[in-house]
């Protein structure tokens, strides 16, 4: 057979025809820029939960939900339209804070950068340990 379960590749299908009905055919105002991160397939492929991120902050958000919430029905007729399956499944969204917690990693590093570069080349912690690898004060192992 193909790669992958089987799950997996109806969630693939699924993922793409949210993601061109979103672009094309949906037409209510509140679902802005949405992204499907990622999907999820219950092994009786009878449920999907769908994973997205939207651009805006919290009210744009919540109205991104609604307007999801409210295309549901359309959503899963477009799934099952394009997608060859015996039953049309479940659709389930759910906001994905997972991406919202990595750009927090990725400010928080930047602003750890910045900081560091504000004080100028000096030792970076007490201790002697730098950032950079290797030039730590940790002696090499000589595989002895």
């Amino acid at each position: 057979m193909g790669q992958g379960s089987r799950p997996e590749r109806v969630g693939e299908e699924v993922r793409q025809a949210i993601s061109i009905a979103l672009s094309r055919e949906v037409q209510d105002p509140r679902i802005g820029f949405v992204t499907i991160t990622r999907v999820k397939v219950s092994p009786d492929l009878q449920q999907v939960r769908l994973y997205y991120t939207v651009i805006g902050d919290e009210r744009s958000r919540k109205e991104t939900a609604r307007g999801l919430e409210a295309a549901k029905p359309f959503l899963r007729r477009a799934v099952g339209s394009r997608v060859q399956l015996r039953r049309v499944p479940e659709l389930a969204f759910e906001y994905d804070r997972g991406a919202e917690h990595q750009d927090r990693v990725e400010q928080l590093l930047r602003e750890i950068d910045e900081e560091r570069r504000a004080r100028g080349p000096q030792d970076d912690e007490p201790g002697g340990v730098s950032s950079e690898p290797g030039t730590g004060e940790k002696p090499e192992n000589d595989d002895q």
